[in-house]
């Protein structure tokens, strides 16, 4: 059975302990946020240069790469880890997705400074802007993430509404 709470500490202490600038993102980012859907995996986004700093400590855990990877959504360097069953994506802020609106490829440059910190199983950690992940999500348009874009949408339209 997956301990994501385990798995997101291990990867947070990491990261940390090596000072690298990060920030969480897809799913996960959406969860901290209010979204209240089964969690697929850990999305971290890093710098490319950073992946050579923690390749020591994860490197018993890799399943894929760290390598440049493309499938019909995404193109970016990817490295996928398996901590205790849980996935953990660790992804290029400097990346690609297909945007199903346009139906072409589009630049996603993250700036890892552009972030809001939010507690996630009790540290406070640095998360993708809400605004920017309701952006790419509804431009990528997979089922999974039209859904945390409505339930996103419902949080900020509640929020607002409660001022």
């Amino acid at each position: 059975m997956r301990n994501t709470k385990k798995a997101f500490l291990w990867i947070i202490d990491i990261l940390e302990q090596h000072k690298i600038l990060y920030r969480i993102s897809g799913g996960l980012a959406a969860r901290a946020y209010g979204v209240d859907r089964e969690l697929a995996d850990i999305d971290v986004e890093i710098a490319s240069k950073d992946f050579s700093y923690i390749l020591k400590n994860v490197g018993p855990y890799i399943i894929f790469g760290p390598t440049q990877s493309k499938d019909k959504n995404w193109d970016l360097k990817l490295m996928t880890l398996l901590y205790d069953d849980q996935k953990i994506d660790i992804s290029e802020s400097e990346a690609k997705f297909f945007n199903k609106k346009i139906k072409q490829w589009e630049n996603c440059s993250s700036d890892l400074r552009s972030r809001n910190m939010v507690d996630i199983y009790g540290k406070v950690v640095p998360v993708e802007p809400i605004e920017s992940l309701i952006a790419y999500k509804t431009k990528l348009a997979r089922e999974v993430d039209l859904e945390d874009v409505r339930q996103l949408n419902k949080i900020i339209n509640h929020s607002r509404i409660d001022m």
